[in-house]
């Protein structure tokens, strides 16, 4: 249900809440807290969208502050949706303009949910200084997402990171935790040796690339440099030296497997899917305590990571990092082996005809055989 009050005030918007709260009955009662989105007209929708999703495993408010034209009277137009328009959440849509339109946190302060958390989010433009925002300054949790904000990622972060306040998050971090669990879990395996040296390929426009490249700097305490990749997207290969040999971790291309090299163990393909806007915001309202290590890769991290010029064919070249065409050949072998594998497994599990059987029953078996591995290889 989507409930439109043009030319409104927040105290209207509250009432016609209250209304429909009676008129539907229980209506989200179990919010855990307000989630305020600012943004602009062309985002709003899709905002609103990646909210509702990230809010089914968090019911809350969800109160869209939308900056319209500056110019003009001062005028408020609400929204308000809820039921299968909300997710799991009610949601208040503000459109702010005239000189109302640098007045968000007035606008929003009446609509908060009473002595529940308040999480603010940018998911374009974000304050150069996200606590000293007026709706920042308000919330317990502030995420921006370095990836749709105007600018280089690395002057990006660098401005994130002068301003940093305990409460501060991006998405861009969020998007790294796939590939920060794969390689804990790989050197949580022996032989137990130190990381003498650290290669993270990324696409040029990827922040989660720096950010990764910063944690890995900032805990291995080890020199970590960062080479640019002229295709895909994102994150492209992670190479850890060791004594005994490199840990590879490889996603070719822009797909959502990865391969896994390190010595003494055989290549592994593992599920590295691109994380979605709504699951990553999920993940920051999972908790609203300060995030230590995105703060220590930030503004320790990222300081130490060695930002050069050099392509990601350079570093494949000069033995710095895995080749994702090799990975990507790995990965296909390793896919033929695995439904080969599992092939002949079923075939040697499969009864065969008694050996005085008819030729019906022979013909009978082998059907019910070629049933099972079809079924199997799909």
């Amino acid at each position: 249900m989507i409930v439109d009050l043009p030319n409104t005030s927040t105290g209207a918007v509250s009432r016609r809440l209250v209304q429909l709260r009676a008129d539907t009955g229980a209506m989200a009662l179990s919010r855990v807290l307000t989630l305020v989105v600012v943004t602009e007209e062309t985002d709003a929708e899709d905002a609103v969208e990646v909210a509702n999703d990230a809010s089914r495993q968090h019911p809350c408010r969800i109160i869209v502050v939308v900056t319209g034209n500056r110019r003009g009277a001062a005028r408020l137009d609400g929204q308000i949706r809820v039921g299968g328009d909300a997710g799991a959440s009610e949601v208040v849509v503000l459109r702010l303009y005239g000189p109302l339109a640098a007045h968000g946190r007035a606008v929003v302060t009446p609509l908060l949910l009473a002595d529940s958390p308040i999480v603010a989010w940018w998911p374009g433009d974000a304050p150069k200084d996200p606590s000293a925002d007026p709706i920042g300054a308000m919330a317990q949790r502030r995420v921006t997402d370095s990836a749709h904000t105007e600018g280089r990622p690395r002057a990006v972060l660098k401005r994130l990171a002068a301003a940093y306040r305990p409460g501060d998050t991006d998405l861009a971090w969020s998007r790294v935790t796939l590939w920060r669990a794969l390689l804990a879990a790989a050197l949580d395996q022996p032989p137990f040796e130190p990381v003498t040296e650290a290669t993270v390929v990324a696409a040029p426009e990827s922040p989660s690339g720096e950010l990764l490249a910063g944690w890995l700097a900032a805990r291995l305490r080890c020199p970590v440099s960062l080479a640019r990749s002229r295709r895909g997207t994102g994150i492209i290969s992670v190479r850890l030296e060791r004594a005994s040999g490199t840990v590879d971790l490889v996603r070719p291309e822009d797909g959502n497997t990865s391969t896994l090299s390190q010595p003494g163990q055989p290549d592994r393909t593992l599920a590295l899917q691109h994380r979605s806007d709504a699951e990553c915001l999920a993940d920051e309202l999972r908790r609203l305590d300060p995030d230590e290590v995105y703060e220590e890769a930030l503004t320790t991290g990222l300081a130490a990571v060695r930002a050069s010029r050099r392509t990601a064919s350079e570093a494949v070249r000069a033995g710095d990092a895995p080749s994702p065409s090799e990975a990507a050949k790995t990965s296909r072998r390793l896919r033929r082996a695995a439904r080969a594998a599992g092939t002949s497994a079923m075939v040697e599990k499969m009864p065969m005809p008694a050996d005085d059987a008819s030729g019906e029953q022979v013909q009978q078996a082998a059907a019910e055989r070629l049933a099972e591995i079809t079924e199997r290889r799909s």
